[in-house]
């Protein structure tokens, strides 16, 4: 199914643009990176998994493949830790991993910034609060996921993506692509003042 309640409008339709523009010059990165991903891993190269869309509809993310499918001895699949390869935590670190999403956003599916896209039961469990945060295409890099992403809980995330709906701005999605370059360049970090709601860990 494909995502639900994507009415299309001049922004959407220029970052669709932009989405399929930028995928035709990563191209050259793109096949080196799926090289190194077939060489370190084997095939598939991509990483596809249904996840929740705007309006409650669900679309089939797309990324590098950056984790074996190693398993314990009673079957189950090891720690996400334990199954990330070198290629892999290098591709996370810089982002890489995420540049097929480039195709998501050309088909409307996402956007370049907004909460990230979850797996439809995660959101299902989000309550009333999940149906908010999919009233926004999902993005390739949010509010959270500059505010500290791995670093915070699961109920800060959701705190900053409800307050990123609330005050969205073409202002703010500059600020938050800015700020996804320094947090490849420097890493990670906590990022205590980037909403009242940050610290809010009930």
């Amino acid at each position: 199914m494909q995502a639900g309640g994507t009415k299309l409008t001049f922004g959407k339709l220029v970052q669709q643009i932009l989405g399929g523009a930028f995928f035709v010059l990563a191209i050259p990165l793109i096949a080196v990176v799926a090289l190194l991903v077939a060489l370190s891993l084997g095939r598939p190269v991509l990483f596809r998994q249904w996840r929740s869309g705007v309006g409650g509809g669900t679309f089939l993310l797309l990324k590098f493949r950056t984790m074996t499918d190693a398993r314990g001895a009673d079957g189950t699949l090891l720690p996400d830790a334990e199954r990330v390869t070198p290629v892999g935590q290098l591709l996370r670190r810089t982002r890489i991993d995420e540049l097929p999403e480039l195709i998501n956003i050309a088909r409307g599916e996402m956007a370049f910034v907004g909460p990230r896209p979850l797996l439809p039961e995660t959101v299902s469990e989000m309550g009333e609060k999940g149906k908010v945060r999919g009233t926004v295409l999902p993005g390739l890099t949010g509010w959270s996921q500059v505010s500290g992403n791995t670093l915070l809980s699961n109920s800060q995330k959701l705190a900053l993506d409800l307050w990123y709906i609330e005050h969205r701005s073409l202002l703010l999605d500059l600020r938050i692509l800015l700020m996804t370059i320094a947090v490849i360049v420097r890493g990670e970090r906590l990022a205590k003042k980037a909403a009242p709601t940050i610290g809010d860990d009930r």
